[in-house]
């Protein structure tokens, strides 16, 4: 990251970091309590809901009273039904009709009001004209209790009105007859008085009613909670919960109905999600007031970076000492003069470099003046090899055969690569020079897959791997065993039994690039081949030492084949 944009994200980082947290823990805090209040608000609305349609139902009960136990208005019903005289029904009639109306004009809740007679299918003394449709049969079951039924919000029967009522159908003890009932409607102005109050005070709340069963007999979300269903998740006891993209608040009476207010999840969440828009607002505000104070605070340090910046680009391309402008900040003005001192130094050491350099040349040239063509090396050891024909010396001669072959095929080196086969005679050529030179003679077994003569392999891999054994305490009783075989690729592997290695030599045999090797053998050590089959095959090839000081030494080398080369 350039440094612009590390002050600016370190900057950020600093000024949201602690405004996050803030933030965080506020929204929290605020929803919780918003949460609280609104479902506090709720359960106190649905409270007041089912106290007034209990009490409203209390009220009908006792008014039910009145019509329905025994007394004088049961007498006189009693005997206005016996009386066939017709003025004297007339008469009793009226005075029937009088105690009626006085009693529901004292209890002006009241509304449609008769005495039902089930056998008959049939309603006398009513207060107000009846509807045809009347039967207590169609009408939604809120509560039973004791002889008396109550009915959920309906419309009332009433011929003059299509509000919304509830009504309590009471059994009463007429004499002769066990199917007369009192049939009353509540005043339909109190209920709606009621569900407009608790609109009024959460306007995006909607009443359900259940019975005793959690059966839905009043909904005003039809279209989700239907009449005559049974409610979700009211078997499980549960005071709120969620359901249908609502939110629903459940309010229990003592006799058993429930009394439910559903919101909209949005309008629920909608006074929420006004505080969260504003904190939004809000952080957006404090976002780009900390851009704009990470863009001055870049630009304070940018312009004196630019002038140390320009500064040392005219230094680069001069010799000499350069008045530099200060920057009026005294770190960047000390690291200047800092890297004035620094260039200083650099061009001394320039001259010392150029001084060494020419000098390395020189001695360069010295030595090529010195150096013995090899190619006279080579004729020379092929007449010392005549030489020693004539005279009679095999031993010399085979020496001097030995060397000149390995000499030819170390000239190849920077020429083109090896095959196995010429790998393999170079070793033999190698272990004749070994033993004639340490005089002691040890087993060595070759052993090669034909069909891997003609393979091209990196010239000189094989004979690091041999050297190795020869110089890890090998003997006159010693051995080793080189296998070359086809398997997938080329797979080589070298064993002896000398004295082994510890893991820590092994590490240096193929970390170093100055070995033992380079001051005794041949001058090439394991880590050249390491180093070759790096380069050719890259991680296609594989070179690994097993050792176990005291029981010898194990070498594998894995090649691919030239076709399998990448």
């Amino acid at each position: 990251m350039t440094l612009k944009k590390r002050i600016f994200f370190i900057y950020l980082i600093s000024s949201l970091i602690p405004f996050v947290f803030i933030s965080l823990i506020s929204y929290y805090t605020i929803n919780s309590i918003l949460t609280n209040k609104l479902e506090t608000g709720i359960q106190s609305n649905l409270k007041q809901v089912t106290l007034s349609l209990d009490n409203s139902l209390s009220s009908l009960n006792h008014i039910s009273q009145q019509f329905a136990y025994e007394g004088t208005i049961l007498k006189e019903l009693d005997e206005l039904m016996r009386t066939e005289e017709p003025f004297r029904r007339m008469k009793l009639q009226h005075q029937f009709k009088s105690k009626l109306n006085l009693i529901t004009f004292t209890n002006p809740e009241i509304g449609l009001a008769m005495y039902y007679f089930d056998k008959d299918q049939t309603y006398h003394f009513t207060n107000f004209p009846v509807k045809y449709s009347f039967s207590p049969n169609k009408l939604p079951l809120f509560a039973q209790s004791y002889g008396i039924t109550y009915y959920g919000p309906h419309e009332s029967f009433n011929r003059l009105d299509n509000e919304y009522v509830l009504s309590v159908l009471r059994k009463v003890n007429f004499p002769g007859r066990d199917d007369v009932y009192v049939y009353i409607e509540s005043g339909f102005q109190l209920l709606k008085n009621m569900l407009d109050n608790e609109e009024a005070q959460n306007n995006s709340s909607r009443l359900i009613l259940l019975d005793a069963e959690g059966r839905i007999i009043y909904s005003e979300v039809p279209r989700l909670f239907k009449s005559g269903t049974y409610f979700p998740e009211s078997d499980k006891g549960k005071n709120s919960g969620h359901s249908n993209d609502y939110y629903w608040f459940q309010q229990k009476s003592k006799q058993g109905w429930s009394a439910i207010s559903v919101f909209a999840e949005a309008d629920f969440n909608r006074e929420k999600n006004r505080w969260f828009l504003q904190i939004s607002l809000f952080s957006l505000v404090f976002l780009s007031v900390a851009l704009i104070m990470a863009w001055v605070l870049w630009k304070m340090v940018y312009r004196p970076l630019n002038l140390f910046h320009n500064e040392i680009k005219m230094m680069t391309h001069a010799e000499h000492q350069v008045t530099l402008k200060s920057t009026k900040i005294p770190e960047f003005d000390s690291l200047l003069r800092q890297f004035q001192n620094m260039k200083k130094n650099i061009w001394e050491l320039f001259g010392e470099v150029k001084e060494k350099e020419k000098q390395r040349v020189d001695l360069e040239v010295e030595k090529l003046l010195y150096q013995i063509n090899p190619h006279f090396l080579m004729n020379t050891l092929d007449t010392a090899h005549w030489l020693a024909v004539m005279n009679g010396q095999h031993e010399i001669d085979r020496l001097i055969q030995a060397l000149n072959k390995l000499l030819y095929y170390n000239l190849g080196k920077l020429g083109r690569p090896s095959t196995i086969e010429e790998e393999i005679n170079a070793i033999k050529q190698y272990l004749t020079l070994q033993q004639i030179r340490y005089d002691f003679q040890f087993d060595v077994r070759i052993q090669v897959d034909e069909v891997l003569l003609k393979k091209e392999v990196p010239r000189f891999i094989l004979q690091p791997l041999v050297e190795n054994s020869l110089y890890h305490g090998l003997d006159d009783e010693g051995y080793i065993l080189v296998i070359v075989r086809l398997n997938q690729g080329i797979e080589i592997a070298v064993h002896d039994n000398g004295v082994g290695m510890s893991d820590e030599h092994i590490q240096k045999l193929l970390t170093n690039k100055t070995s033992e090797q380079q001051k005794s053998g041949m001058g090439i050590g394991m880590n050249y081949v390491k180093r070759t089959i790096e380069s050719r095959y890259g991680q296609l090839a594989k070179l690994e030492i097993k050792s176990e000081p005291g029981k010898g030494t194990s070498i594998f080398l894995t090649l691919p084949l030239e076709e399998e080369r990448v």
